[in-house]
């Protein structure tokens, strides 16, 4: 398969907010949204039994999970926030109530809030510390917080390796690496462009190693009700599906 780079704009951007615009290119390519319904689960399950009229799904992405929570549930306020220009904007293509606007800019509280899909992750130990007390501030006295987060095996053994990925107008490669409880992975993505040209984006995303015992820590205000173990890619378990109620 011949590939033509002439004129072709190259665009090389190291900043972890554009890496994520250009996953947002290609998150349908990596299987995530197969594997996603099964994750979900857990979040349906225990907010079944939970009342609630306010929730904000942090680092809502295209907005999935917020469309779901839509169908399913009665509740008055349904937000999501997002980094990124591009998943906001497919978002609100969908009618959902999102804003691409950081946690700590949020002037409201609310009765649930949720980080779907290991978004913790993506968060270095000190903005960890910074974001989680966000959350205790914008959480209502006995209202909730949850999450998920990758399991070592998750990191290790299901998101290391390259990976090639090519579609009729979309060529992608993936090289990821886990070291020192960091994950990094470069994704590098041509698109086509008129009859022989392809446009190149190039992007790092860095992934971090947390335990269920540090995130409890960092939550004082709140209990970990439950802890589960979830096997989306394999025999053990690549997440942890995590449940916090905030005292009061």
């Amino acid at each position: 398969m011949k590939r033509s780079m002439e004129s072709c704009r190259a665009v090389f951007d190291a900043s972890q907010n554009s890496a994520l615009d250009l996953y947002a290119k290609v998150e349908d390519l990596l299987g995530v949204k197969d594997a996603a319904p099964e994750l979900y689960a857990y979040y349906f399950h225990y907010l079944k039994s939970v009342d609630f009229d306010s929730i904000l799904d942090v680092g809502c992405g295209s907005g999935d999970f917020l469309t779901l929570i839509k169908n399913r549930f009665s509740t008055d306020v349904i937000k999501g926030i997002d980094l990124s220009p591009l998943m906001v904007a497919q978002a609100q293509q969908k009618g959902l109530d999102v804003r691409q606007i950081e946690l700590c800019k949020i002037d409201r509280s609310f009765e649930v809030i949720t980080a779907v899909f290991d978004m913790l992750n993506y968060l270095h130990r000190k903005e960890l510390r910074s974001f989680l007390q966000c959350i205790d501030e914008r959480v209502k006295e006995g209202g909730y917080f949850f999450c998920d987060i990758n399991t070592l095996y998750g990191f290790r053994e299901v998101a290391v390796g390259s990976f090639i990925i090519d579609v009729e107008d979309r060529f992608l490669t993936i090289d990821s690496d886990f070291e020192d409880n960091v994950y990094e992975s470069e994704f590098t993505l041509f698109e086509k462009e008129g009859e022989v040209c392809f446009r190149k984006s190039n992007g790092r995303i860095r992934q971090y190693y947390h335990t269920a015992e540090e995130i409890d820590r960092l939550l004082p205000n709140m209990l970990l009700l439950e802890q589960e173990s979830v096997e989306l890619y394999g025999d053990e378990a690549d997440k942890h599906f995590l449940v916090f109620r905030k005292k009061g």
